[in-house]
Order: C-alpha cells, then structure tokens, then sequence
C-alpha cells in the first residue's frame, strides 16, 4: 500500500448536534485516520437520531472567509464537501475549490437526511451539477442522489453503473456509487455492492447487508475516510478500500446511541 502522511482535509459542511453526521462525523472520521482535519462550517442543524428540526445556515461571507483562512496558513491536501443547502452556498464552495484547483475534492451530494428532511433546494442540485462535479476527484452518491442528477431511476446493481457512467459524462472525475439503498444487488438482496466508476473501468466493493438502525452519518463518514487517504497519498482505490472496511466496521460497532438512526463507531480503530 501507499505510504501515507498525515494529510490536510478541509471539510466544507452543515454541523450536526447529536454528533452522528456532518462536521462531527467528518473531524472523528478524518481523526481516527490519522488525517488533520479543518473545517469551514456551511450551516448548524437542529438534530438528534430522531431528525432534524432546524437549519440554521451560516452567512456567505463567513463561509468563505473560513475556508480562506484555512487555505492561506495551513494549507489543504483534499477538500470534502457535505451539506451546502442553497444555491448561493454552492456557488461560494465551488468559489472556494477552484482557488486550488490541484487539491483533489471529494463531494458528498447531500440532498436528504436520514430522517427525511431535505438539505438541498432544487435550485441548489443545478447549481451543484454545473459547479462542483466536474470539480470531483470522487463523487459519492446513494442511490436517490444519484437519481435526482441524472433523472434515471436507480433501483439495481445494472442502475447504479449507468447513474455512474452518467455522473462522468456530466465531468466527475471517479463515482462511487453506493448500493445501501439498492433493494437487489445482483449478488442478492443480503449483499451490498458499491461500484467505484472511473473512465478506466470499474471496482466493486462487497458485503453483507448489515441489518441495523445504527446508519446516520453513514455517507459524511465514507466520503471523508476518502477524503483522508487521497490527503495522505493514497491512489483513489486504496483510498476507497480502507473507507468501505472502516465504515463497515464502524456501523458493526455502533454504540446503540438513540432512539432513531443511531450513530457510528467513528473511534473503533483506536480502540482496536
């Protein structure tokens, strides 16, 4: 495997209160990794296992003025971006990224919480399909996402190649396509396949279908285990492989917080 650094991952994204998703799963994820994170909060949520309650977004200006600081003294080897909201956020963090252009970033679509509630206006998805994939190192969709920005429906293993072959036509770099929401992969409905798509082909990475509540924060802590290994050097399929089996192992050991969708074990390698 490559040898790693440490790696700088500045994270652009919504804060969550129950600490399950968002900024909180982004900092432990990158943490227990051995990355550096930073970050450049884009807005704070009212939520807990249950839901969210409230968005409360953060002024353009101070988002910006966030990740500027960041950039011009420590420096970032990837970015990740989460939660952006509305369109005009998007426009800042697309601002933000191509001020350094040689920084791979990984983008985490954030439409939906786990809870249902949206995250994502209509004008926003757009603005986030012009603007920030074909800035995407890695693009990391569920199945919904993905068929909210390529209009195609995404119900089998066969769907989630052709959403990704369409996500690279629209100028993603690399998608992984995530088959959690996937009812049949085409290895059986007990299996999960997720396919990391590149214009060299494909990967899959299989598992068991882990039947848990314990799933928020899932998408935030896959993209930035990502995030981590492509700071630290790692090629795209290692960066990959250790995200897949670190949020496996992180969902096996949640610690069963909450009443609804309970969060990770986003520290269980330092325990190990």
């Amino acid at each position: 495997m490559t040898q790693t650094h440490q790696g700088r991952v500045l994270v652009l994204a919504g804060s969550d209160s129950g600490g399950g998703a968002g900024i909180q799963a982004d900092i432990k994820t990158i943490t227990a990794l051995g990355g550096y994170a930073a970050t450049a909060i884009t807005a704070i949520t009212v939520q807990n296992t249950l839901g969210v309650t409230g968005v409360h977004p953060i002024p353009l200006d101070v988002i910006e003025a966030q990740a500027r600081a960041v950039l011009d003294d420590i420096g970032a080897d990837a970015f990740k971006t989460g939660m952006l909201g509305d369109a005009a956020t998007v426009e800042v963090v697309a601002r933000v990224l191509d001020s350094a252009k040689e920084v791979p970033a990984v983008i985490d679509p954030v439409m939906v919480a786990k809870g249902g509630a949206s995250l994502l206006t209509d004008q926003a998805v757009g603005a986030l399909k012009s603007l920030l994939i074909p800035r995407a190192a890695l693009l990391t969709p569920n199945a919904p996402e993905a068929a909210a920005l390529t209009g195609l429906s995404v119900e089998t293993t066969d769907d989630l190649r052709r959403a990704g072959e369409a996500l690279l036509e629209l100028g993603a770099h690399a998608v992984l396509m995530k088959g959690g929401h996937v009812p049949k992969s085409e290895r059986g409905a007990e299996r999960v396949v997720d396919l990391l798509i590149t214009r060299l082909g494909e990967t899959a990475f299989e598992g068991e279908r882990i039947e848990t509540r314990h799933t928020h924060g899932t998408g935030c802590t896959l993209a930035s285990a990502c995030a981590t290994g492509l700071a630290q050097g790692m090629s795209l399929t290692e960066s990959v492989a250790r995200a897949w089996n670190y949020v496996h192992e992180a969902m096996l050991r949640a610690p069963g917080f909450g009443a609804g969708h309970g969060p990770l074990d986003h520290a269980w390698m330092t325990r190990k």
